[in-house]
């Protein structure tokens, strides 16, 4: 599965400097480490182990498992017998065993330049006890769920790492979803209480999240399920008062006049709470495999998945995988431009780094504003040296070419990262060359919402690079590339990647429902964990990740799914059908191409375009705002009845070349489709 020695041919090397301090500071060295982690998974991960605490050990097996459907329910059990806490491993080991109180945990860099805040582990240690104490006096208590909803402020990570302390389970939600989607999630997971903000900017928009969130819960009022506090944060329209309770300094651009909703019954106010609150919080001791977060993922039914993750192996893989990919050494600034709403943000800005007890920045706005040299700004003002970003983001910055990046010196960069889908070579030579200037290795991560942690990736100095290949699998996770037929394939090859067994952190269940869990993820390959993307293995032993083979697109780095928007559009009394599928993109990688069957009487036009775009960010958010919608009469369909997905492709990207159509019902819509194409999308 490993090369015997990694290739000399066709593969770049910048490890410059690092050999000489690295982790892994070869290939020989990590195919030993590799299998080790495969062969006694007890004693490799036992030396991860040793750098936290345990309150008490664990008993029997280090990982027990079952993959395989037909054998019994799946699980995967971690650790099982031993205690600990997240939260005491982050922070008061970091503060009080290897003193780093006085270490700056996080520099924050607010939306507008300017905006900072410099936090160390002594001062995220006082107000995560504070915050964790305010839940206990709102009765959160160890299992229940809190729901948070906040922008990219310290706060939120006070909230998490609150819940984590006190055995509360968080489920944190995207501040770009819609009032629905955050409803849905509310009710799904049965959260006791809310944490949100009254608002944020996100360049010159303005998002009136209190709004937002006082819709979600009316929603779920309507639905027969109440909330029974919302705590909020202001942000924008700050305490006259001393505000020593919040982290985050006054905003530059305040909002005072932000019209923010207020309902005594059920609001809160966080300064108010957490001022009043005492600065010791002795953390609640959590077995293994308790829950520590609940994260939404879409679906391909329509329904978001609660991807359930516990504590002590998703604590073990996030440390080592963040140690490991990125190298990290106690110098380091390390800068993850995700957003926590996602997993990249709650395994590699929060949870991985402080485990470490890593430098971050946390940086509320976005790449683009107010211009679009912001981050090369950002990498000089806090001397950033492992920079993780999406490649999203990279091909945005690339159109604007070479001039705003070269503005800034950006000789502090050691390591490149990428994350959230597969980066085409002509982004990967640009973020090589321009960014890195040629001296900087990319890390270009695979993983999932659901993996918990990178599964496969290169290390920076120990293997060579392929623009575009996620290369070799990490510790402990072993890869196959299966045909239709569930049969391994070996040397060069290409179908479906799934893994065949578990390692620390990937996930234990969707939360209240096992089944789909199981059939998900188990049914379709029983032994095998099915990851729902395409894979190809070239004859180097460099694994390409091909792309998503279920019906989920991937834009921007996140996961959309089609059945959640065709069900968003059917829901409008003008539409009878919809079928959506994915068109490359330049920026976003995928684009969202929809195709609308009308109601028999109904005209397609322009006022009819725009409320359907508003009825699929109002129903999901604005990251799922459609790029095109045709108008279809009718809808290429199989004799059954399936809709031919496949042929809709070809069509929103003009390829006359559909390969087998003879199970088609009817022909003739074909050449129509064809001739109704978006203009837009030439």
């Amino acid at each position: 599965m490993i090369p015997d020695k990694a290739p000399g041919e066709d593969v770049l090397h910048a490890s410059g400097d690092l050999k000489k301090e690295a982790h892994i500071p070869s290939f020989e060295k990590y195919k030993e480490l590799y299998i080790k982690s495969v062969e006694s998974p007890e004693e490799f991960w036992g030396d991860v182990g040793r750098d936290f605490f345990w309150k008490t050990k664990y008993t029997g097996k280090f990982l027990d498992y079952n993959f395989d459907v037909t054998k019994g329910e799946i699980f995967v059990k971690c650790m099982e017998g031993a205690t600990t806490n997240i939260c005491y491993n982050v922070l008061d080991r970091n503060v009080y065993e290897r003193k780093l109180g006085d270490k700056v945990a996080f520099y924050w860099e607010g939306n507008e330049p300017g905006d900072e805040k410099t936090v160390t582990y002594r001062e995220l240690l006082q107000q995560v006890c504070k915050f964790a104490n305010v839940l206990k006096s709102q009765g959160v208590k160890k299992g229940d769920r809190v729901s948070i909803y906040m922008p990219m402020v310290v706060e939120l990570v006070v909230a998490m790492l609150a819940c984590a302390r006190i055995g509360a389970v968080h489920s944190i939600v995207f501040a770009g979803f819609s009032a629905e989607s955050l409803c849905e999630r509310i009710m799904d997971s049965q959260c006791c209480i809310l944490v949100t903000a009254d608002g944020f900017y996100r360049g010159d928009k303005l998002i009136n999240l209190k709004l937002i969130a006082d819709e979600a819960l009316q929603k779920c009022r309507e639905k027969s399920f109440s909330v029974e506090k919302c705590i909020m944060l202001k942000h924008l329209t700050k305490e006259d008062e001393d505000s020593s309770g919040s982290l985050s300094p006054p905003a530059k651009r305040a909002c005072p006049d932000l019209q923010v909703p207020w309902n005594p019954e059920i609001d809160l106010c966080w300064h108010s709470l957490i001022g009043g609150a005492s600065e010791e919080c002795e953390p609640v001791w959590c077995e293994s495999e308790d829950p520590l977060f609940i994260l939404y993922t879409s679906g391909s039914t329509g329904k978001p998945k609660g991807v359930l993750h516990t504590v002590s192996g998703y604590m073990l893989y996030t440390a080592a995988t963040f140690k490991m990919v990125f190298d990290y050494h106690s110098d380091d600034v390390y800068w993850c431009t995700a957003d926590i709403g996602w997993i990249t943000g709650h395994s590699y800005i929060t949870y991985g780094p402080l485990a470490n007890g890593a430098t971050s920045v946390l940086f509320e706005g976005l790449p683009t504003y107010p211009d679009v040299s912001r981050m090369w700004e950002i990498v000089d003002k806090y001397q950033v040296s492992k920079f993780y970003t999406a490649p999203t983001a990279i091909r945005l910055l690339m159109k604007y070419g070479s001039e705003p990046v070269q503005k800034y010196k950006r000789t502090s960069l050691k390591i490149l990262g990428t994350v959230g889908e597969p980066i085409n070579p002509e982004a990967w030579q640009w973020y090589y060359s321009v960014v890195g200037e040629k001296k900087c290795p990319v890390v270009d991560t695979f993983w999932q919402t659901e993996t918990g942690g990178h599964v496969m990736t290169p290390l920076p100095a120990a293997t060579p690079m392929k623009p575009g290949s996620a290369t070799f699998p990490f510790f402990g996770v072993v890869p196959a590339i299966l045909n239709e037929s569930g049969e391994e394939l070996e040397g060069p090859s290409e179908g479906y990647l799934v893994f065949k067994q578990p390692w620390p952190g990937v996930m234990r269940t969707v939360y209240g429902n096992h089944e789909r869990f199981e059939t998900t993820y188990f049914k379709k390959f029983p032994g095998y964990y099915v990851t729902g993307d395409g894979c190809r293995r070239d004859k180097d032993g460099y694994y390409w990740i091909t792309g998503r083979i279920d019906d989920m697109l991937n834009v921007s780095g996140h996961l959309l799914s089609t059945a959640e928007v065709e069900s968003a559009l059917v829901e409008h009394e003008a539409v009878a059908e919809a079928a959506v599928v994915g068109r490359p993109h330049p920026v976003k990688g995928e684009s969202l191409y929809c195709f609308v069957t009308l109601n028999d009487g109904i005209n397609y036009n322009q006022k009819l375009e725009g409320e359907l775009k508003k009825q699929v960010r109002e129903k999901i958010g604005a990251i799922a705002t459609p790029d095109y919608i045709q108008n279809a009469p009718s809808l290429p369909k199989t004799r059954s009845g399936k809709i031919m997905r496949r042929v809709l492709r070809k069509i929103a990207c003009n390829e006359r070349d559909l390969g087998d159509v003879s199970t088609l019902a009817d022909s003739s819509v074909i050449e129509q489709l064809f001739e109704n194409r978006c203009c837009a999308a030439v």
